[in-house]
């Protein structure tokens, strides 16, 4: 008889919403003006590198564990522009060292805005991957690809990630909501072909919701087996969620997890390093240090702050 014993690898994963990340060209395809030398935010490509490095420097800031520190295994990130970015942000940029590979979109959003992943090729190593595109219904204009990517993790298991960019708020709640509701009824089906294939499949579900942990969609998706592993993140240093909005923290970013991930969390939290903060002038406290605070140029980070989770993988010692 085979006797084994199991060591422990941890997988952390984090998703952030960059927060308009343009490059600083027209695409004429696009509806993308404002991020260039000639639109009204003057984006230059001197801000253009600034914002890439940000962005990192907020990735990397991610790997700081007390005195233990490495890189986040897996990134989700929301509101990147394009290919050439991403090409632009993992070998150009801060994280050039890094080694990082990525998959992006290329969605029918009318802004150009994308969803994509990047990942550690020594950690996680993609089988398949193809975009989930969204047919608008009625009164709802074109919204970003759901990016879905199957890979191999350190344990030989395979690894089934969405990246998520849902339609926002802009209209109202209630009369958008049919259009977040959509996008999880495609996640919930998406979910069951999977688990055809395999009766306990590791999935993560990760991205910028435009929704609260309570509402309709949120719930169709823990109705459908997915746990919330990021409900109870907060930050170190004053950040009660990912984002801020007139003076309230709430979290519309989250990192959903099928049953058997969950079990293997160690932790979430919101990274919230005091240089991706800024004091909250009009309401108190402390808030995400931005880009832009409404079009005065910050040479911030996002609106959004990361969101962390861990997770503790079990491999046998051969």
């Amino acid at each position: 008889m085979n006797t084994f014993l199991f060591l422990t690898a941890f997988l952390t994963f984090v998703e952030f919403n960059c927060e308009n990340l343009f490059d600083f060209r027209h695409d004429s395809l696009k509806n993308d003006i404002e991020f260039t030398p000639e639109g009204d935010r003057k984006w230059t490509e001197r801000k253009y590198w600034n914002k890439l490095n940000n962005i990192s420097k907020a990735i990397i800031s991610c790997g700081m564990d007390g005195k233990d520190w490495h890189l986040p295994d897996l990134v989700a990130l929301c509101e990147v522009e394009n290919d050439s970015i991403m090409r632009d942000l993992t070998k150009r940029s801060l994280l050039r060292n890094a080694n990082y590979e990525y998959l992006v979109t290329n969605s029918p959003d009318e802004r150009g805005i994308d969803v994509a992943l990047i990942y550690d090729p020594m950690h996680f190593q993609p089988i398949r991957h193809y975009p989930l595109r969204i047919k608008p219904m009625e009164g709802m204009r074109p919204t970003r690809d759901i990016l879905y990517v199957a890979g191999r993790i350190i344990t030989d298991d395979t690894l089934h990630i969405f990246v998520v960019h849902a339609p926002s708020r802009y209209g109202g709640e209630k009369p958008t909501r049919p259009h977040r509701m959509l996008i999880a009824k495609t996640l919930c089906g998406a979910i069951d072909s999977i688990r055809l294939a395999s009766s306990d499949p590791n999935i993560i579900i990760a991205g910028d919701f435009n929704d609260y942990a309570d509402s309709k969609a949120l719930m169709q998706l823990q109705l459908h087996g997915m746990k919330n592993a990021s409900h109870d993140a907060k930050g170190s240093n004053g950040a009660k969620a990912t984002y801020k909005y007139k003076g309230e923290w709430n979290s519309i970013d989250h990192i959903m997890v099928s049953q058997r991930l969950y079990g293997m969390k160690v932790f979430g939290r919101i990274n919230d390093q005091t240089f991706m903060l800024e004091p909250d002038e009009k309401y108190g406290g402390l808030q995400p240090y931005r880009t832009y605070r409404a079009w005065r140029y910050r040479n911030g980070y996002s609106d959004h702050l990361p969101l962390m989770v861990r997770f503790a993988l079990k491999q046998p010692d051969r």
